[in-house]
């Protein structure tokens, strides 16, 4: 493995990590919580076949951004191009859980041409109005428990709604993690990724979309996610509750990402 620094487009720095230097590069951008570590298992079971590059998303684990304003969508989609010029990447597959998988989607409708393939791990909820604005108070609330009370006790109410494998890798990325940062990273909710799901019509790239199975990651919108896509492939598993680590996840989802990934050779 091979840790590196590199600048975002606005010059803050942030951090990555290398995996496998067997072949083309895969992008892979954890949740909103964890750091790169969750994806590291994942990351080692295709090394084999690309070199895998785990960036720290802005805000999380390294890549310490405790600025609230800095923290939008149209920022974290230009961090991964940054990363990609930094390494001469002209393009590549790029893929993501949770918060990565929304990224990937905004990086592969801004820049078609460095997007090879996306891999949309438990895709987040696309809301109406009212709920975006339910969202944007629920993570105002959280950043001010961070400041307040820290990391673990902001989290504590919340990881029950979610399938064991996301409070684990929220929990293990704790004690990496920087309060002003994580709590500057909840502005996010005062942005929005998409309007409507009909957006992503204008995907280009070949997706792969394994479901989540809770409220914020709903199976009923990855399967309609799939229909929108012009090449959607639904996985034939998901990040289900039996679900527990890391290792558990790399398990489930590593041999549907193989596959995927071959066939586009």
């Amino acid at each position: 493995m091979n840790t590196f620094a590199y600048q975002g487009g606005d010059g803050c720095p942030l951090y990555a990590t290398t995996v496998g230097s067997a072949g083309p590069p895969l992008l892979l951008l954890h949740g909103g919580g964890p750091d790169h570590h969750s994806l590291l298992p994942l990351a080692h079971r295709l090394a084999d076949l690309h070199t895998v590059i785990l960036p720290d998303v802005r805000g999380y684990g390294r890549s310490i951004c405790a600025d609230p304003a800095r923290h939008t969508w149209d920022q974290y989609t230009c961090d991964v191009i940054s990363l990609m010029d930094h390494l001469g990447i002209e393009s590549a597959a790029l893929g993501g859980t949770g918060l990565g998988a929304t990224v990937t989607l905004r990086a592969a409708l801004a820049h078609p041409d460095r997007v090879r393939a996306a891999i949309l791990i438990g895709v987040e909820d696309i809301e109406d109005d009212p709920a975006k604005e339910a969202e944007t108070a629920f993570l105002d609330a959280f950043a001010a428990r961070v400041l307040a009370d820290g990391i673990e006790a902001a989290w504590a109410p919340i990881l029950e709604q979610f399938p064991p494998v996301i409070g684990a890798l929220v929990r293990d990325a704790i004690p990496r993690s920087d309060p002003a940062s994580i709590a500057a990273a909840a502005a996010i909710g005062h942005d929005r990724a998409f309007r409507d799901i009909d957006e992503l019509a204008a995907v280009r790239s070949p997706a792969l979309v394994i479901p989540g199975t809770d409220a914020r990651h709903p199976t009923e919108l990855a399967e309609h996610v799939v229909r929108i896509l012009r090449q959607g492939h639904l996985a034939p598993v998901s990040v289900s509750s039996d679900l527990r680590s890391a290792d558990d996840l790399a398990a489930a989802v590593a041999p549907a990402v193989r596959a995927f990934l071959s066939g586009l050779r």
